[in-house]
């Protein structure tokens, strides 16, 4: 795949307009998705690429194997539709880890495309970050040609056991929540006790006063059991666009306004990244880095 390629991952029916007409390749499992694909691919006079993903065994999405080679001939008899090969997800819904077995599997699937129907299958994606400790442990890696690295990348640790990649950054990534209210205040509520705003029943213990602060971020922005907050700040409860937090033992800078720093898992992440009440600041590198132009 070049670098200009853009792509998209399980297209819907409502939006096949936007995926041919900004998008090269799309990654497919239901053949009426792919025909309305060849529709608008020819009446936006496109050319459109697909993918097909294949079931290995984690049961997110997928065609099952003693499938793929009739849906491979149904997409060749495809106007505007350009077959590009197949992929697959593992590690996703169920947890199934990339492994020598379901990797020779998709390497297999492949060959027998291509033994069917004449050298086609050019692309062949392994699946996501969970891959790379796989692709990367000197196993014989066959026909596989392509992963989909996210996690990876962003949070700087493989998604199956959360260990650090070596030469990678865990903390390229810090979101920063405004202190909007700071006093003392009891640690145990009172009155009758009921599930608070997300069903949930609050533990809570009488530890006396602590200091407590509000931040301005919520649930509608990020996952509050995957943020790590900093030293001495101990998360307390979360709404939906506010965050309860003890700051009794933070010795850094608490005050109204202040901005207090988090480290982020790939959950929180995931609503940050898409919340539209998040502001995205990119730094600037502190290194100089070579592009390899004169």
């Amino acid at each position: 795949m070049g670098a200009s390629m853009t792509l998209i991952r399980t297209p819907m029916l409502s939006q096949l307009d936007q995926v041919v007409a900004l998008t090269n390749v799309s990654f497919n499992t239901e053949i009426k998705v792919i025909r309305k694909l060849s529709e608008t691919a020819k009446r936006l006079n496109r050319i459109h690429g697909v993918v097909l993903m294949v079931e290995l065994g984690d049961l997110r999405e997928g065609i099952m194997p003693p499938l793929i080679e009739k849906t491979v001939r149904a997409v060749l008899r495809l106007p505007n539709i350009i077959f590009m090969g197949i992929g697959t997800n593992l590690a996703c819904r169920s947890g199934v880890a990339p492994d020598r077995h379901n990797m020779a599997e998709l390497s297999a699937l492949a060959d027998s495309i291509d033994a069917r129907f004449g050298p086609i299958v050019n692309t062949v994606s392994g699946g996501n970050s969970a891959n790379l400790a796989w692709a990367l442990s000197g196993a014989d890696t066959g026909r596989i040609n392509n992963l989909r690295l996210g996690e990876a990348l962003l949070l700087g640790c493989e998604p199956l056991h959360r260990q650090k990649i070596k030469g990678l950054h865990t903390d390229a990534i810090t979101l920063f929540a405004e202190v909007i209210e700071l006093k003392t205040k009891p640690s145990k509520p009172w009155g009758k006790i009921a599930q608070a705003a997300f069903g949930e029943v609050i533990p809570s213990r009488d530890r006396g006063s602590i200091t407590q602060a509000i931040l301005a971020i919520g649930r509608q922005d990020m996952d509050p059991e995957g943020l790590v907050p900093p030293s001495g700040l101990k998360i307390l409860a979360a709404s939906s666009d506010h965050l309860v937090v003890d700051t009794s033992n933070y010795r850094g800078n608490m005050k109204l306004g202040a901005q207090i720093p988090f480290q982020l898992n790939y959950s929180a992440l995931l609503r940050a990244m898409t919340s539209p009440f998040i502001a995205k600041i990119m730094n600037k590198p502190r290194v100089k880095i070579d592009t390899g132009s004169a």
